[in-house]
């Protein structure tokens, strides 16, 4: 195994225990906390046809603590369905939205069109689709976490990243996530000293049962808190859209929210 499949091996797919980014910090610095740094974060192919570089979008961890092990998810920016590297005419004309997400050996890749059609999701092996990835990862050389109002409204109010930190859990399954996302819209109340974090899209994972492979558990969502101890989540799916009390057409979008015992972070990523 060459030195580039097995690094992506190694952040994807390793042991984890009971361990959790917000349970626990890394043994180097007993109180560093670990972040991304979303600006700098890509994950670069190596196929000749295409080399094409993703910008890392999230990051979700996904434990199953009954086999003590994770898988680290990579939810990449989105782009558009194009003629790549044609002469003319570059963007298809039944166009839709492309993601891909990473996660180990395993590829989810989704195809938005304008309706819910088939093939929306479709699972690759990584190395089939653009060979084998280098991820280009880079962490945040401050990660403060932010615990007042105070301190979320005064970093709100500058140049520095913000990024949040959700971990959800199911305690019949044996599964938990730590979500983990660059938060681009912050609310801040003067008036009232609250705040709340509105972000997305995430990788979100379907807590309920284990998946073969783990990343087709994902779900694109938004992200949605005001307090450490809930989020509230609006994820993409096939939606009806009625007309005169009739469904015409069904669509993939956010609907149908949600909400969940959870543990977050504002963070400050210097």
């Amino acid at each position: 195994m060459n030195p580039t499949r097995r690094n992506f091996l190694v952040a994807g797919l390793a042991a984890a225990g009971s361990s959790s980014l917000l349970g626990a910090a890394p043994a180097a610095e007993s109180d560093a906390i670990q972040c991304l740094d979303y600006g700098r974060s890509f994950i670069c192919n190596t196929s000749t046809m295409n080399a094409v570089r993703f910008w890392v979008e999230s990051r979700t961890i996904l434990y199953d603590d009954r086999a003590g092990t994770n898988l680290v998810i990579y939810q990449c920016g989105s782009c558009k369905s194009e003629r790549t590297f044609a002469k003319d005419n570059l963007l298809a004309e039944d166009n839709y939205d492309f993601m891909p997400i990473y996660g180990g050996e395993d590829m989810l890749i989704l195809r938005r069109h304008v309706d819910a059609r088939d093939g929306y999701r479709q699972l690759r092996k990584v190395n089939d689709v653009w060979g084998e990835p280098i991820l280009r990862l880079h962490y945040g050389k401050t990660v403060k976490e932010l615990n007042t109002f105070e301190e979320i409204r005064d970093v709100t109010a500058t140049d520095t990243p913000l990024a949040a930190q959700t971990e959800i859990a199911n305690e019949e399954t044996g599964l938990r996530c730590v979500m983990e996302y660059p938060i681009k819209t912050m609310n801040i109340s003067i008036d009232k000293s609250i705040w709340q974090v509105d972000t997305g899209p995430i990788a979100f994972p379907d807590l309920t049962k284990r998946f073969d492979p783990p990343v087709d558990s994902v779900r694109l969502a938004f992200a949605v808190f005001n307090a450490p101890h809930f989020c509230d989540f609006v994820i993409e799916q096939p939606t009806p859209i009625e007309r005169d009390g009739e469904e015409v057409c069904r669509v993939y979008h956010y609907s149908n929210p949600v909400s969940f015992p959870a543990k977050n972070r504002v963070l400050a990523v210097s």
